[in-house]
């Protein structure tokens, strides 16, 4: 269609060309016969020269449009008998594959009735489609139902007698977190670095390394009982006071113990679940456990009291910042009560038996025994009276 375009465009132009060419020949031509004629005028002339032209023109651009009509309907017509060819093609790849597997269903179908299988149609057809059998007939690996596989772990019951009371206050703590604590453990975050951030929480990690000590050695394992008092002098001494950290630099392991965790070694294994105002979960084993780790803490033993408030306060700011990367997994819950106190109690298990697994069980993974992600509030970080 450009071709024909340009070709009617040159046509239109030689016209042109040859019209004012003439048009200037007949008007400076002069004439030379005697006979007696009436000449026309230049202007008369040149009008008569232009109309032909327009003419011809005319003529030839409804030559070109009927042309270039012509030439888009055979190219629209082309590619609408492409577009039915394809589709043609593609209905019958569609149509053969269609035929191929109902031909395979039908005859396995066919075989199963005349075998006497007492499936269904809509068994045998998923067989044939699946393979839900061997050649053997027997049924064939099915990743559900592994009987190869462990049973599934299944998670004891809270026992939870006082469930009433403890709603009552765990709403009670959410309310202080959200007015108090959570604001200023925000505003610790934001406005203290976190090298000294660490270093806070490296002194008071420090200052628990001689109760771990003591409950380690009651639980019948003295080297944890060495590890901490290890961690504890290496710490004070070159860590200054705790701030630093080179016991993890030299690989001296760093676990938590307290009384409750002995208390829960030496027999003591089921114990009611309590949420104490402030404290937050407990079980009754452990309020127990925080009257024998109260003599045993450091902050504690400080008799001016501004000091020990102060340091007090630190602590506890200090534990509810460790503890905002765990809110996004309690945002969102159908019963944040039963969230809490199911995950407490699973963990506190966790640490009793951690380094007594049950026969035939294999030992539990690491991030289960780690209790620097996962801190709880100890017995000398309350500004409380001695126990």
């Amino acid at each position: 269609m450009t071709r024909i375009r340009l070709l009617a465009s040159a046509f239109v132009a030689l016209l042109l060309l040859s019209g004012c060419a003439h048009r200037a020949a007949s008007v400076a031509e002069p004439k030379t016969d005697d006979t007696l004629v009436t000449a026309a005028s230049p202007a008369e002339a040149a009008r008569a020269t232009d109309e032909e032209i327009a003419q011809a023109v005319a003529e030839t651009m409804v030559e070109v449009d009927a042309a270039i009509a012509a030439a888009e309907a055979e190219d629209a017509a082309r590619r609408a008998a492409e577009a039915a060819t394809e589709a043609a093609t593609e209905a019958a790849l569609n149509a053969a594959a269609l035929g191929a597997r109902d031909a395979t269903t039908t005859d396995a179908s066919v075989a199963g009735r005349a075998e006497g299988d007492p499936r269904t149609d809509a068994e045998r057809d998923f067989e044939a489609l699946y393979g839900q059998q061997d050649l053997d007939g027997q049924d064939a690996y099915d990743p559900v139902a592994d009987p190869t596989l462990p049973p599934p772990a299944q998670q004891a019951a809270s026992y939870d007698p006082w469930e009433k009371f403890n709603r009552r206050v765990h709403r009670f703590n959410n309310a202080v977190d959200r007015r108090v604590a959570k604001p200023l453990a925000t505003a610790y975050v934001n406005v203290v670095p976190r090298p000294v951030r660490l270093g806070v929480g490296n002194f008071f990690n420090n200052l628990s390394q001689p109760v771990s000590a003591v409950n380690a050695l009651l639980q019948g394992k003295p080297k944890q009982a060495g590890q901490s008092i290890g961690r504890f002098l290496l710490n004070s001494t070159l860590g200054i006071a705790g701030i630093f950290d080179p016991a993890t630099a030299a690989k001296i392991p760093n676990k938590s113990e307290d009384f409750g965790q002995t208390l829960g070694v030496w027999g003591w294994k089921k114990s009611r679940y309590i949420e104490l105002p402030l404290f937050g979960p407990r079980t009754f084993r452990d309020i127990v456990g925080m009257a024998g780790d109260a003599p045993l803490s450091p902050i504690r033993q400080i008799e001016e009291d501004r000091v020990r408030v102060f340091l007090q306060g630190l602590q506890l700011v200090d534990l509810r910042a460790q503890l905002m990367s765990t809110d996004s997994f309690r945002e969102g819950a159908a019963d944040d009560y039963a969230l809490v106190r199911d995950a407490w109690m699973q963990r506190r298990q966790y640490q009793i038996q951690a380094d007594r697994p049950r026969e035939g069980e294999d030992a539990l993974p690491d991030y289960l025994k780690n209790d620097e992600d996962n801190p709880t509030v100890p017995i000398d970080a309350m500004p409380s009276p001695d126990l």
